[in-house]
């Protein structure tokens, strides 16, 4: 990345408002912002001492003077390596797609949270980031929100399934504990929807998105004249959510003295906005997620045990992708069919090399991750099927050895031995065959039933008796 005081943005964008605010949102991390009013302007920028050094540039879809995707074919025509994010009125990706072939990086869609465009233009520019079909997107596509689009059938990503459905018919506060990508959004969801408040609010907060000093605000509100620059009454995220869901995102980012209030909000249902001289009680169910790391924050006393407790009254943990290697090859092909069914994409096939080169990366950013390749990978694919050669990068890194199509004995096989090598109890062993036959017939119960050999009133007096949800 180039040193702070190289770091040059140029924004094409002929709205002074919307200048202000992204110029000072990107002076917050260093960015010197230069304005170029139409396409005529931007193109003859880039011929300038200034234009040689741009990091980066952000572009209205609405640019006076061309066509946005014909500029940004020009654009990188004459600086193949600079990062161009795309602003956005349209939530169709039909408009992506196009700039996307016509070679931007990124897009986003209008109106911007500050958080989305300064992490855009993070991933843009780092070093390390990857390149070409591995850069992740901003925006995401759009999901069915139920249990039957969660795609797998390892055993613990179906266990976890399990614990989530059985949740969601609760009113308990639920931790869903996943590295980043891994489902936590949708798991949400997909509970929501499922649960007695499914027509009720679903508001969601995320910690490590908002400074320090304005979290307890956030959450719990403040009255006017509560403090320095509270000019008006503030409603928070709870009082917000009464009746309703209220998810707590990056929950481990809390700081220390809003873990001690959020505890006492938990144990006593009651809220008290700054600078309030009453509390009020309200109906609201927690959702916390939090990184899979979280457990260790809890032992080394930088979380507080009495609220990891109360908020992990249910606990759901989501594996990580490369946990669960023999779920890629269904996941391809469930985001394949979705990914064809948006304007401007095809339904596409994919190959058996392909599928191997995929089962060979370890996916850091895990499903999302899969997803965006896949998505990009389509833009630009040109036959009737995604091949190994749609996948440069990940064909560099991985490289010709040790490339294997991902079958139902790599990862989503039954273990049979506890950690202590003893075998482990046959009811144990037998629910995670149910729940694996479960997931690979996706919740077809009379096809489960015929292909474990046994009739379907057997069946459900099992997943009783093994405590399995039908969702598992």
């Amino acid at each position: 990345m180039m040193e702070p005081e190289q770091r040059l943005l140029m924004l094409i964008d002929d709205e002074p408002a919307q200048c202000r605010l992204i110029s000072a949102l990107a002076s917050r991390e260093g960015w010197r912002t230069i304005i170029a009013r139409d396409s005529e302007s931007a193109i003859a920028t880039l011929g300038t001492r200034q234009g040689m050094q741009l990091g980066a540039i952000i572009l209205d879809q609405w640019v006076p003077g061309d066509d946005a995707c014909s500029l940004i074919a020009e654009l990188k025509a004459r600086r193949p390596a600079l990062p161009i994010l795309m602003l956005t009125t349209s939530s169709s990706p039909l408009l992506a797609v196009e700039a996307m072939r016509a070679g931007a990086t990124d897009y986003l869609i209008k109106p911007v949270a500050p958080e989305r465009l300064l992490q855009a233009l993070r991933t843009a520019t780092a070093v390390e980031c990857a390149v070409d079909e591995l850069q992740p997107l901003t925006e995401k596509i759009g999901a069915t929100l139920d249990f039957d689009s969660m795609i797998g059938a390892a055993p613990a990503f179906r266990a976890a399934l399990a614990v989530a459905a059985k949740a969601a018919r609760t009113h308990a506060t639920v931790l869903i504990e996943g590295e980043t990508g891994t489902g936590k959004e949708m798991l949400v969801r997909a509970m929501h929807a499922a649960s007695p408040r499914s027509k009720t609010p679903l508001r969601t907060v995320n910690i490590g998105s908002i400074s320090a000093n304005q979290i307890e605000s956030v959450l719990f509100g403040h009255e006017k004249g509560a403090f320095p620059g509270a000019f008006e009454r503030h409603i928070g995220m709870l009082q917000h959510a009464d009746g309703g869901t209220l998810v707590i995102d990056e929950i481990d980012r809390l700081p220390e003295a809003m873990q001690e209030r959020l505890a006492r909000f938990l144990e006593r249902g009651d809220v008290q906005p700054i600078g309030a001289r009453h509390s009020f009680r309200v109906d609201v169910r927690l959702i916390a997620c939090a990184n899979a790391a979280f457990r260790d924050l809890v032992e080394t006393g930088d979380f507080r045990a009495d609220l990891h407790a109360l908020l992990a009254q249910t606990q759901v943990l989501l594996p990580a992708l490369r946990q669960r290697p023999a779920d890629i090859p269904a996941l391809a092909r469930h985001f394949l069919t979705r990914i064809g069914e948006q304007p401007g994409l095809r339904a596409l096939g994919i190959t058996d090399g392909a599928l191997a080169l995929l089962g060979a990366y370890d996916w850091p950013g895990n499903v999302r991750q899969l997803q965006t390749t896949l998505f990009r990978a389509a833009v630009f694919c040109e036959g009737e099927a995604l091949t190994a050669q749609d996948f440069p990068s990940l064909s560099n890194l991985i490289g010709e050895g040790n490339r294997r199509v991902p079958s139902v004995t790599d990862g989503a096989g039954i273990t049979l031995f506890a950690p202590d090598g003893n075998l482990r109890p046959l009811e144990d062993i037998e629910a995670d065959v149910i729940r694996l036959a479960i997931g690979h017939y996706r919740g077809r119960m009379t096809e489960v039933a015929r292909r474990l050999g046994i009739g379907r009133s057997t069946l459900y007096r099992k997943l009783s008796e093994l405590g399995i949800d039908n969702a598992a």
